[in-house]
């Protein structure tokens, strides 16, 4: 994590500068006279695999990438950003301007100038930033020029999924191990290849085993932003994402899970963290339970057993009153 809070105040514009141009391509970084003297940044920065993310807090300013700068160094990267929270922010490059709002996505590559900026109407947005080499999209490049600078809705189809994707990762990114980061990055790569290939008309052109992956991976982000939902069954899953419960099935078998058995672990992890919590100790095991979509106590207690070998209402005594 960087932060202007490190420099002295009459200095954090230009130290948020060379933070900008180290941690991705070099940029010239502007900011409107009346804010520079307020202005405030962060970024966590996290290596995955052949994949940086980056998740970044910060008051408005702008990016440049100039041809000097692309003379001066190019990594021949792509960067894919999307809008955690804030009004959004705007981008041109190749002659296309975009506005993109919370969860819409857009590209940028590094090897032609581009500006991109966050809006001005609040005083703080946060945005997520992938970067990897261009070469790692099995994409072609000229298709892939047609989508710089265009908004991929985050509210609609493909997007809408690759979207989820990626807010779920932005805020389970301290989750992960340094085991988790190859994994991660090939399906952001994989979810990313989809979308783009989507928005191209291209999907044909993606290989199936890539397709099969991103799908799983949205699937099981959908599954996550709806574990609490009691009808969130292999029917209502498949449904959701247009394809048949033998299909939905044949992916989890692929994954080494089964539909149900899937759902029902994260519901259990989810429950064990929850029973584990002294904030909500007003609530009863039987509560807890049902906010996870388990509608029968007896079958919770059994499963609970099951997976952590001790009955749910003990867990909780022995978790919330140790010794």
């Amino acid at each position: 994590m960087v932060s202007t809070v490190q420099a002295p105040v009459k200095d954090r514009f230009d130290f948020w500068r060379e933070v900008t141009s180290k941690t991705w391509v070099p940029l010239d970084v502007v900011c409107e006279p009346p804010l520079e003297g307020e202005f405030q940044a962060q970024v966590g920065i996290r290596d995955l695999g052949s994949v940086q993310m980056t998740l970044m807090t910060t008051t408005p300013h702008s990016v440049r990438r100039t041809p000097a700068l692309i003379r001066r160094s190019d990594p021949e990267v792509l960067l894919l950003t999307c809008a955690v929270c804030g009004p959004g922010m705007m981008g041109e490059q190749d002659g296309r301007r975009t506005d993109c709002v919370v969860g819409d996505l857009s590209l940028y590559d590094s090897s032609r100038p581009y500006v991109a900026g966050l809006a001005p109407r609040s005083p703080v947005s946060r945005l997520l930033v992938l970067q990897f080499p261009r070469h790692l999209l099995p994409l072609p490049e000229r298709a892939l020029r047609r989508l710089t600078a265009v908004r991929i809705p985050g509210d609609h189809g493909v997007g809408a999924l690759s979207s989820q994707f990626l807010l779920q990762l932005a805020r389970r990114v301290g989750e992960l191990t340094p085991s988790d980061g190859a994994r991660v990055s090939s399906l952001a790569l994989d979810v990313l290849t989809t979308a783009l290939a989507g928005e191209l008309d291209a999907q044909s052109t993606v290989p199936s085993h890539v397709r099969q992956r991103a799908l799983t991976a949205q699937i099981q982000v959908f599954i996550r932003e709806n574990l609490s939902d009691a009808r969130l069954t292999p029917g209502a899953i498949a449904a959701a994402h247009h394809i048949s419960v033998r299909y939905l099935h044949r992916l989890f078998q692929a994954e080494g899970h089964t539909v149900a058995g899937y759902v029902r672990e994260l519901r259990l992890e989810q429950c064990r963290r929850d029973l584990a919590d002294s904030r909500l100790s007003s609530r009863s095991v039987t509560e807890i339970a049902a906010r996870w979509g388990f509608t029968n106590p007896s079958h919770f207690s059994q499963s609970f057993r099951s997976a952590f070998g001790i009955p749910p209402r003990e867990f909780r005594r022995r978790s919330t009153h140790p010794g």
